[in-house]
């Protein structure tokens, strides 16, 4: 079993920044892919920035230049460092990670991330 838990969502004024943190626990080896998704009121999930065990990152188009992923394979932690949010962030942020010894993905519960205008 490997649990997944997000942290570091709240309220924010446009132009602001955020640092989310996902560290996941359990019995596993270790992590090859971590990242985050985030899902809208009415949208589907979407990924925002993923990153591999040898900390090589991806990012969506729409966070390029504004959004930072990193890792901690010590701590088996993710970090997501969003700058110049937009109100159009606003979403729940899920982190997942995929365990070497499992065929699948584990998932967190989310935390909501507003931005206001």
């Amino acid at each position: 079993q490997v649990q997944l838990v997000e942290s570091g969502g709240g309220l924010v004024q446009a132009g602001g920044s955020l640092r989310l943190s996902c560290i996941a626990s359990g019995r596993f080896f270790s992590i090859e892919n971590m990242g985050w998704y985030r899902q809208a009121p009415g949208k589907q999930r979407e990924l925002v920035a993923v990153i591999s065990s040898d900390s090589t990152p991806n990012y969506a188009d729409f966070v390029k230049g504004r959004f930072t992923i990193s890792r901690d394979n010590a701590k088996n932690t993710v970090y997501l460092q969003m700058n110049s949010l937009k109100p159009e962030d606003t979403a729940v942020y899920y982190c997942y990670g995929r365990p070497t010894d499992y065929s699948i993905p584990f998932w967190g519960q989310g935390t909501q991330v507003t931005v206001s205008s």
